[in-house]
């Protein structure tokens, strides 16, 4: 399948890889059969690699239906984007839609995609967070222009979809994991282990991502490799990790931090990518 070049990530996400795709995409088996992604995110690897048959997912169940809205219905939803006004009046009348929990429910699923691109848009810093009920609640961004309507891209990224053999998903990674088959290729990216006490950030998906977490994917790693099926990790360069996958190869990159508050703290930190597998 020839790649679509415009094809590329149409929310900016915590944790996103497009800053690691230099590293990543040399680590890729040269041959694999499905492609799967558990964590989807921003989806920076699914669009860099573009593969013919994958099954991906992400816990934020309004994400994987943006994605689909994507796939299904990509000119109402530019059309929609198009609506949208760029004041914090009506941002925070579009934020606090989430508050009212029946009228969200039944909101058309293309109205629930556009008003995430439009919130990941013109929302302080593009970063998309929620609160313990599961409510987004980052503020105004107060930009001049944001990019709301990227037609070329979600329309490379709906023909993208519509080529390729892609299951969407919204379910724990675990049950994900359990039905690949021999031969698959896995890239995981989970919410990263805190590099120290004041610096994790979870709220991209209600509930968290505990060292309990990251000790469950550590086993459902033991399982992907026991089935031959090959595996790359992301994760921070802590002791902790480092310890956890201990009998796998590891190796320390360098990866820009896209998203913090303090633009100053915005720079180069060592990440770690754990493969099953060697060159």
């Amino acid at each position: 399948m020839v790649k679509n070049q415009l094809a590329s990530p149409v929310v900016k996400w915590a944790g996103g890889k497009r800053q690691l795709l230099s590293e990543l995409i040399p680590r890729v088996p040269r041959r694999f059969g499905m492609y799967c992604e558990p964590f989807l995110g921003g989806g920076a690897m699914l669009l860099a690699l573009q593969p013919a048959r994958a099954e991906v997912n992400d816990l934020n169940a309004d994400l994987i239906a943006m994605y689909e809205t994507i796939r299904d219905d990509v000119e109402v939803l530019i059309a929609s984007l198009a609506r949208h006004e760029n004041t914090p009046e009506y941002f925070y009348t579009l934020r606090d839609a989430d508050r009212h929990k029946e009228a969200y429910r039944n909101l058309p699923k293309v109205e629930k995609a556009s008003r995430l691109l439009y919130l990941n848009k013109t929302c302080f810093n593009g970063l998309f967070r929620v609160n313990a009920a599961g409510e987004f609640n980052a503020p105004f961004g107060y930009y001049k222009h944001p990019n709301i309507v990227n037609a070329p891209v979600l329309r490379a990224v709906s023909s993208y979809f519509n080529q390729a053999t892609i299951g969407f998903g919204h379910r724990d990674f675990t049950e994900v994991l359990a039905d690949m088959p021999r031969g698959s290729f896995v890239y995981l990216d989970p919410p990263y282990d805190p590099v120290s006490d004041t610096a994790n950030f979870t709220g991209y998906n209600q509930g968290g991502f505990g060292r309990e977490d990251q000790v469950r994917l550590r086993q459902c790693c033991e399982a992907l490799s026991s089935r031959g099926i090959l595996f790359m990790l992301s994760n921070s360069d802590t002791p902790f990790i480092c310890e956890l996958y201990r009998d796998f190869r590891i190796e320390v990159v360098r990866a820009k931090r896209a998203i913090n508050a303090n633009g100053r703290k915005r720079g180069a930190v060592d990440e770690v990518i754990v493969r099953n597998y060697g060159d």
